[in-house]
């Protein structure tokens, strides 16, 4: 089989209009000159299993997430597994991919490319999670738990499979080396925004004046609204410095299986008249919400997992040059020093309030931080890692058979 160099197979066990991480990828390998077909799940509310999104060939895979218990997870990676399985041969035979894209999780999909693989494709294997430490932060298991020893075994089976492997970021890469992986063979792809999307509106100023009173002081959080993101350490934080923030708000921009509970406790600390929960936005609608704030807030809870994330809202606020309160996790850590993000100890709402606090006075302060962030963010922005991404592809399409 003659493989078409420029034809390109994405899998994805996710919906791929919400992934952004996978359609920067893509849509930067359409604006290049490959041809990028995608196999994921289907929208809830798409009415076909095909569509085209800006150039990108999507099949998706009615399924959808119900996850509850464990074994439903267990059920939709499966499932999903072998709907891959099979279709990537009858996909094959109409047009011979040079390189499958595997996205995790699960870490076991990369087997779903078995015979891609043997006819001589290249097997590109992006490692989106730890799996190890995702199970142990999720479920509270320790590291000997049978489940998380299967998982480090299916780790390092998967990216011996692969011919080449991503990971996103530096610590992770480390840890994974730790694990057996070659270091050879491996590229770190950071998980930056695109900054085509936070472009300086000309509307920006009139949005932000709709959007907020002009003695107003906005701290915001925007993103899922889930429990590893510390929101409730964020509102126990807003009620212990509101008495020293006179003009203080807190916008929460989002939505998620917390948004009840942290109604309720921003109801109970009687926070009501200072936090605002807006509800979700798309992402076009962001980079003018952004501009609303003066500060962004991220309270990322620390554990054997969490410790390893790197923000893409992050990025966000850094783009939209916001100094930004964020939790002292070792990854952050590696990429941004004390003089860019004004850092507190994770999972302790005091410490918290003290840089609310310090911030909220001080505006020479971040300024500074807004500043020193952006020098110590252009290694890792989008483009740098977009072009090293090409050039990733360009060498695996250069080896296939």
């Amino acid at each position: 089989m003659t493989l078409d160099k420029t034809s390109v197979c994405m899998l994805l066990q996710n919906p791929y209009d919400a992934d952004i991480r996978v359609r920067r990828k893509a849509e930067a390998l359409i604006a290049a000159g490959y041809e990028v077909d995608v196999l994921a799940l289907k929208p809830p509310h798409a009415t076909s299993g095909r569509y085209s999104l800006n150039g990108v060939s999507v099949q998706a895979f009615s399924l959808g997430k119900k996850r509850g218990s464990q074994w439903r997870y267990y059920f939709e990676y499966l499932s999903f597994f072998f709907w891959v399985l099979i279709k990537l041969p009858a996909l094959m035979m109409k047009k011979a991919y040079s390189i499958i894209e595997v996205n995790t999780l699960p870490d076991f999909l990369v087997f779903a490319a078995i015979y891609p693989r043997w006819k001589g494709a290249k097997i590109l294997f992006d490692m989106h999670e730890i799996t190890p430490e995702f199970l142990m932060s999720k479920y509270g298991v320790g590291a000997g738990h049978w489940q998380v020893r299967l998982a480090r075994t299916l780790e390092r089976a998967s990216f011996r499979f692969a011919d080449r492997v991503i990971t996103i970021n530096d610590p992770i890469q480390r840890l994974l080396a730790g694990r057996g992986l070659p270091l050879s063979k491996s590229t770190v792809i950071m998980n930056s925004a695109d900054q085509s999307m936070f472009p300086s509106f000309p509307d920006i100023p009139s949005a932000a004046a709709r959007r907020r009173k002009s003695e107003e002081f906005v701290f915001m959080y925007h993103g899922t609204l889930t429990r590893i993101y510390g929101l409730d350490i964020t509102l126990e934080a807003f009620a212990l410095a509101r008495s020293r923030m006179p003009a203080a708000k807190l916008w929460i921009i989002g939505d998620g299986p917390e948004k009840r509970p942290l109604e309720r406790l921003a109801a109970t600390l009687g926070l009501e008249s200072r936090v605002r929960f807006i509800g979700p936005m798309l992402p076009t609608e962001i980079a003018s919400w952004l501009a609303c704030c003066d500060v962004g807030v991220l309270s990322t809870r620390q554990d054997v997992f969490l410790d390893f994330s790197f923000s893409n809202k992050l990025s966000e606020y850094i783009i939209m040059g916001k100094a930004v309160i964020a939790s002292r996790l070792k990854t952050i850590q590696h990429y941004f020093s004390e003089e860019s993000l004004a850092y507190f100890e994770p999972n302790q709402p005091a410490d918290l309030a003290r840089q609310m606090v310090l911030l909220y006075g001080d505006g020479a302060l971040r300024d500074r931080l807004a500043g020193r962030a952006k020098q110590e963010y252009a290694p890792i922005a989008w483009e740098v890692m977009k072009r090293r991404y090409l050039g990733l592809i360009e060498t695996l399409t250069g080896e296939s058979g």
